[in-house]
């Protein structure tokens, strides 16, 4: 009798064990790997999507790398290094345009204006654009969205970049602000916070912003293959869900308070300067409020690539955009 109870309470022990992790089942965590085109503060939300728990709450287990470079990054996409590919979306355009069995989409965006800023090497009391003719300017590299919003600003204002500056653009993205502070160089390109710590040290000081000059157009999105959603559109769902929180949340919050939640990702970087980054990109609504790209946005973005002569050509928005995904979280 006594080996029977001792049986019986054995069997209620498993039995009250095995119940939780049958439910804990229900409740699988998603793996999703994104890679970054750099690591940047122009990036904001998304650091906040990761930190406030945003993808946790949708059952995702984000893994984030930065890829450093357009290329590199889309080819990780494509190599299936990566599951969902934050860069801007030109890369898109550049390989539907090389016949992609499988073409990359556009489902959520994240940056929705150049996030560059011009920097003189010499304080400027009364700026004006034709200052920079017949000046050493160092720009960013050719093809590259940086590059094209530059030179249509630069073009808008009356000046050609190829004949009235000394257009430099053979230095890789990691040593144009390092080639700057050692001298070269009147004007450069730079994103933040690398913009406000040169200002700050006195090596250059701000003078415009790109992203003001070139308007509004899909600078940074995420974007996945489309067999990747076809296949897995309940996770985009939720990965878009998340990032649409942040979104919110870095509009509805304080530039000093999302610097206090993305720090950890810039240790080489003050708070203040975090601080004053966020609220550059806040007063010139870089950071998109919702994650929808939409048409006229599209249209300027390849306006902008063909005035540079980079755009292989046009790109049906309906091919690489899906808007679906972003229509019905913020439909919930």
């Amino acid at each position: 009798m006594k080996k029977w109870l001792k049986i019986s309470f054995s069997l209620f022990l498993i039995t009250i064990l095995i119940i939780p992790l049958a439910a804990c089942g229900k409740d699988e965590v998603t793996k999703v790997r994104i890679g970054e085109v750099t690591r940047s503060i122009f990036y904001a939300p998304q650091y906040v999507a990761i930190e406030k728990g945003f993808f946790e709450e949708e059952g995702l287990d984000v893994q984030l790398t930065t890829t450093a470079g357009g290329d590199k990054t889309m080819t990780a996409l494509l190599s299936d290094g990566i599951d969902v590919a934050l860069v801007g979306s030109e890369t898109s355009i550049y390989v539907s345009a090389q016949g992609a069995n499988d073409p990359v989409i556009n489902f959520a965006q994240l940056t929705q204006t150049d996030g560059t800023f011009l920097v003189a090497r010499e304080k400027i009391d009364n700026f004006s654009w034709d200052l920079l003719k017949d000046s050493t300017f160092l720009g960013q590299r050719k093809g590259g969205m940086p590059q094209m919003a530059g030179e249509f600003a630069l073009k808008k204002h009356g000046i050609d970049p190829q004949k009235d500056l000394n257009l430099i653009q053979n230095v890789d993205f990691a040593n144009i602000a390092p080639a700057f502070s050692s001298g070269t160089g009147e004007f450069v390109q730079l994103f933040e916070p690398t913009a406000s710590v040169f200002e700050k040290e006195g090596i250059g000081h701000i003078v415009a912003s790109f992203g003001v000059e070139s308007g509004h157009l899909p600078y940074t999105s995420f974007m996945t293959k489309e067999s990747f959603i076809k296949d897995n559109s309940d996770t985009v769902e939720k990965f878009t869900r998340a990032i649409y929180k942040a979104q919110q949340w870095v509009d509805s919050h304080t530039a000093k308070e999302t610097a206090d939640v993305i720090k950890g990702y810039f240790d080489n970087t003050d708070l203040d300067i975090i601080e004053m980054s966020v609220e550059r990109y806040k007063n010139q609504d870089s950071f998109a409020t919702d994650p929808i790209l939409d048409q006229e946005e599209w249209d300027n973005l390849q306006n902008i690539m063909d005035e540079a002569g980079e755009l292989p050509q046009r790109a049906d928005y309906d091919s690489l955009v899906n808007t679906s995904i972003a229509k019905k979280v913020m439909e919930e």
